[in-house]
């Protein structure tokens, strides 16, 4: 994932919690780093945790599969012996 030095920035304006905010500025000063790098961590680390969660709603789905758990058995009955083609 590229850097947000390395892509084009957009000002984004959103809504929080008083609270909420005044220990973001806390956490701010504490690790002497700007709002927008807190905000776009914390973003980022959102969205990979969503993409996690989809991943393993996935897996769930598939293990559920009685089609995919037969075809994943057949295709894994290779005992992990290297081919050359």
């Amino acid at each position: 994932m590229a850097t947000t030095h390395e892509c084009s920035m957009e000002k984004v304006t959103f809504n929080m919690p008083s609270e909420l905010k005044m220990r973001v500025q806390a956490l701010k000063k504490e690790l002497r780093v700007s709002l927008s790098s807190i905000y776009n961590e914390a973003i980022i680390n959102y969205l990979k945790e969503k993409e996690a969660e989809k991943w393993a709603q996935g897996v769930s789905m598939a293990l559920k599969d009685k089609g995919y758990k037969t075809l994943s058995t057949e295709l894994s009955g290779d005992n992990g012996d290297i081919y050359e083609y």
